[in-house]
């Protein structure tokens, strides 16, 4: 059965394990349909790249700093007493932050290139939120974000979008999941301003719902926003990205919701991928 080690930290049982494994091979395989190839993003992001993209602004309550413990207090950790850290113990900054999205990675490789053709990549990351509350697998502060990232032209990134939102709706159909389409707060923009007004007209996240509420997917239309902070060209002028996100931890708690076990869950996603 699922073990937490902290609120928000997860175990999954081998099960649960092998539907992560499943769901993650049918969503690189649309990834794949949809013309990407598979890298490994980056574990840590740079903060001062995180603050060009204004994200200390949008998420400052997400934001987990990756730190090391000071010298002396390594010192006192490591004697024979083997006394547990204190929050009061001296921290050394890295200057670096755990990933909150896995696509924030994928676009900073792209920073101050100019791009003759268009890009599209896609990648599983570990990713971290020190949310308010979690709830099983529906919320966590460590968990798994599979994206399908596209880079270049403004039409490229919104077929990129239409493409991706008819894989997932038959990914969902095929495994029995019933999903509402919901816009959603937009992360890549203030929510004061001119662009924050042109988000709530013309939305620019769309979230996939499971029934119970968890939102386990979504497309993600950037505009030319990381093109404009990052210095990413195509064609002459800031390049246009879009992003469709997997929840990996949100679908297999979906599915074995959905079908009432995890053995049944089982049999779905297999014969569903087989």
């Amino acid at each position: 059965m699922t073990m937490f080690l902290a609120p928000g930290v997860v175990v999954l049982d081998s099960a649960e394990a092998e539907i992560f494994g499943a769901l993650d091979a049918r969503f690189l395989r649309i990834a794949e349909q949809l013309g990407a190839r598979p890298i490994v993003g980056p574990a840590m992001l740079p903060a001062e790249l995180l603050t060009r993209l204004d994200f200390f602004a949008n998420f400052p309550h997400l934001a987990l700093p990756v730190s090391g413990y000071a010298e002396e207090v390594v010192a006192r950790l490591a004697g024979k007493e083997q006394q547990a850290p204190t929050p009061e113990d001296a921290l050394e900054p890295t200057g670096c932050l755990l990933p909150t999205a896995t696509c924030y990675g994928l676009l900073m490789m792209f920073r101050q290139q100019k791009l003759q053709t268009s890009r599209l990549l896609t990648a599983i990351g570990s990713c971290y939120r020190n949310e308010k509350v979690y709830d099983g697998l529906r919320r966590l502060r460590a968990f798994h974000m599979r994206e399908v990232l596209y880079v270049g032209s403004k039409e490229g990134a919104v077929e990129h979008l239409r493409k991706a939102g008819d894989q997932v709706r038959d990914l969902a159909t095929g495994l029995g999941i019933e999903l509402d389409e919901l816009p959603a707060t937009d992360p890549f923009y203030l929510d004061e301003g001119s662009r924050a007004l042109l988000s709530r007209m013309d939305p620019v996240k769309i979230e996939f719902v499971a029934t119970d509420g968890t939102a386990i997917g979504s497309v993600n239309r950037h505009r030319n926003f990381f093109g404009e902070r990052l210095g990413i060209e195509h064609d002459g002028a800031p390049a246009y990205s879009s992003c469709l996100a997997f929840g990996v931890e949100r679908w297999v708690h979906t599915l074995i919701r959905t079908h009432g076990g995890a053995e049944r869950a089982l049999a779905v996603v297999h014969g569903s991928i087989g």
